[in-house]
């Protein structure tokens, strides 16, 4: 066995190795999904047996198992064992499939048992045609009925209902100890009354063991016999000579039969008072779940409003049962979004077999580290972090990880890594990839950027080292000068943007030169409901993702600057550009006072903007409702809500919002 060898040191663990493990454990699943389909298996590879029977023996100097092949091998354990289980299990499932039912009793047999035991034949029959004790005890199989299939005979003939196996398998008591009190129950038989029925069938004292029939034997007689062998002794009562009587078993022994027996049943009898275990899990279809968390996100509104109301009340019991209202409510809100959390290592799990093949394609030697697997998240969130999470691992090993002699030369272990990690924050998820490969250089990017044309030389010029690194976001953009199967096209972080933008995400990346690459995924618990900033424009309500929302301050033109035809304010010796939503939000003649209001602040990745807005209404959870079919689509909204004060507002997609509007878009 391939694993044994490897366990007792015998063999080293290789890549080449791990590719015929992996590829026989692809192969053993495979046949586990035929076995459960009962389709026909499909033999596994003759190279791939013989290379894993090769692996079975001590490793010897100078072997080349492998030969010259350097493709990379899918994956699996030792397949030789696994292959015998199925040879084994197809079988056995098709026994299974037709083993029950009284079909398998011939109609002789049933005769014999109908003679037996209605006292059509002599009462000792059955011990008269018992073979000399020095004959072997024939073996179980054949035309022998089952336990079980002997118990449904039974009832069917006196339909005194079921009873347990384990009581079939005892032994007869002697008829001195027998008791004759009735049965307590009409639907079940008792003790007493089958061991009256065995006595009827063995003849009285006598039990279905050939060792208790045999008098040179003073062993106890066994408690636990098959009743299968009273059905045994009714077939042989057919073809067998007459035989002289078997003398009854030994007094001593006979005592001894039982008190075991008596052991025996009380043990059965606990067992078959446990209760039985209880549920512990349901099946729910998640669009249930849905629509649950659809209305509680109603409810959510309701409350709203009622708070919203509850203000403007002096009812001090009315205000009480608002705020009652608000508790259970926050409380129902996070039980039914705890009931969509998934583990997100439904995601990280696929990750090691991506990092694994992509590196034995790339030829380099990559190690993935995962933390925090057990951080819960909504289900939609799970399945929708999928894609990005690859394009960020692909492009740590691709792009990051440099090649183990490049490493060597470095003054670094051969071996790369690659972390991915996750953790809460609050009600945020952050997840974090991170390389120890070569980092990236900002200088180099803005170069490919203004060759590009995606920035001329002089935004390039003013631009920080954080901002170009957030080059790598663009559209086209891309570091490698070919194209391969892997990378090139400039489209794989485009994606990730976009997909957590959508998902009211924010994505921040760090790189050292020489050290490496780190990138930051922030989004939130769920979907379902938005915190959400409530802001006035004009005379209209609108909504701002909170998680987006820095910080609030007064308007103070005096702190304001125009650079490059851009208005700007100074924010702790910082310059963020300013804009004025009304000139984007509001139609018609717009009366801006640019002296007056008040400043949000956002941030988008690593850049900060300013809104002015004319006023502010305050933080609000919201339910996400879309638009309708003709509004779907307008840049910059993301959706409408109903307000606390049975208005509607649209919340604003501030990525989206900056794409459209502003004169220069962020990089």
């Amino acid at each position: 066995n391939v694993f044994d060898v490897m366990r007792n040191g015998q063999r080293t663990l290789t890549p080449e190795l791990m590719d015929i493990i992996l590829q026989a454990t692809d192969v053993v699943v495979e046949m586990f999904e035929n076995v459960k389909s009962r389709e026909p298996l499909v033999p596994a590879d003759a190279k791939l047996v013989d290379t894993l029977h090769k692996l079975s023996h001590p490793e010897t100097p100078g072997e080349n198992i492998f030969g010259d092949d350097d493709a990379p091998a899918p994956p699996a354990p030792s397949s030789e064992a696994p292959e015998e289980e199925f040879a084994i299990e197809e079988p056995a499932a098709q026994e299974a499939a037709s083993d029950g039912g009284i079909d398998d009793i011939s109609e002789d047999e049933f005769e014999a048992l109908l003679d037996e035991l209605h006292g059509s034949s002599a009462p000792g029959a059955a011990s008269k045609a018992a073979p000399a004790p020095a004959a072997p005890t024939p073996p179980a199989g054949g035309d022998d009925i089952t336990d079980d299939e002997f118990e449904a005979l039974l009832d069917e003939l006196h339909g005194k209902g079921q009873f347990s196996s384990e009581e079939a398998a005892e032994p007869a008591k002697p008829a001195a100890q027998q008791p004759t009190a009735p049965a307590g129950s009409d639907d079940e038989i008792s003790d007493d009354e089958f061991e009256a029925l065995l006595d009827q069938l063995h003849g009285s004292g006598q039990g279905p063991s050939k060792k208790e029939e045999a008098p040179s034997k003073p062993a106890p007689a066994p408690v636990d016999e098959k009743a299968t062998q009273a059905v045994q002794k009714a077939k042989q009562q057919q073809a067998a000579a007459s035989a002289p009587k078997a003398a009854p078993a030994p007094k001593a022994p006979a005592a001894k039969a039982p008190a075991a027996k008596e052991a025996a049943k009380k043990d059965d009898k606990k067992a078959a008072q446990a209760p039985p275990q209880a549920e512990t899990t349901v099946r729910v279809d998640t669009k249930r779940l849905d629509q649950i968390m659809n209305m509680v996100g109603e409810l959510v509104l309701v409350r709203n409003r009622l708070l919203s109301l509850g203000i403007n009340t002096n009812d001090e019991s009315m205000t009480k049962a608002i705020a009652n209202l608000d508790v259970v409510t926050g409380d129902l809100q996070g039980a039914v979004m705890k009931t969509r959390m998934q583990p997100i290592k439904k995601v990280f799990g696929r990750f090691p077999r991506v990092v694994r093949d992509l590196a034995r394609s790339l030829k380099k030697e990559i190690t993935l580290q995962l933390e925090g697997e057990e951080t819960d998240l909504d289900k939609n969130l799970v399945e929708a972090l999928a894609d990005p999470l690859v394009h960020l691992v692909r492009n740590s090993v691709d792009h990051g990880v440099e090649m183990p002699d490049d490493r060597a030369a470095a003054g670094k272990p051969r071996m790369g890594t690659v972390k991915l990690s996750a953790s809460q924050e609050g009600d945020h998820i952050l997840l974090t990839i991170e390389d120890d490969g070569k980092g990236m250089d900002p200088d180099k990017l803005k170069d490919i950027a203004i060759s590009r044309g995606v920035l001329d030389a002089d935004a390039a010029a003013r631009m920080s080292d954080v901002e170009a690194f957030n080059l790598i976001f663009a559209p086209g953009f891309s570091t490698k000068t070919e194209i391969s199967d892997i990378s090139g096209r400039g489209v794989g972080m485009d994606v990730v943007k976009t997909k957590i933008n959508q998902l009211n995400g924010t994505v921040n990346i760090d790189s050292q030169l020489g050290k490496g690459t780190r990138l930051d995924i922030k989004v939130p618990l769920t979907l379902a409901i938005l915190p959400t900033l409530m802001i006035v424009v004009g005379k209209q309500t609108f909504a701002l993702p909170l998680g987006a929302v820095n910080e609030i301050i007064n308007m103070d033109i005096k702190k304001t600057n125009t650079v490059d035809g851009q208005l700007t304010m100074i924010v702790r010796s910082k310059a963020i550009p300013l804009f004025f939503l009304g000139e984007w939000l509001i139609r018609g003649p717009k009366n801006i006072h640019k002296e007056k209001g008040h400043v949000v602040v956002v941030q988008i990745g690593t850049q900060q903007v300013g809104f002015v807005v004319d006023a502010l209404i305050g933080q609000e959870e919201v339910v996400i409702k879309p638009l309708d079919a003709l509004l779907q689509g307008t840049p910059g909204m993301a959706g409408a809500t109903i307000t606390s004060d049975g208005g509607i507002a649209l919340i604003l997609d501030i990525p989206s919002l900056l794409k459209r509007y502003a004169r220069k878009p962020l990089k």
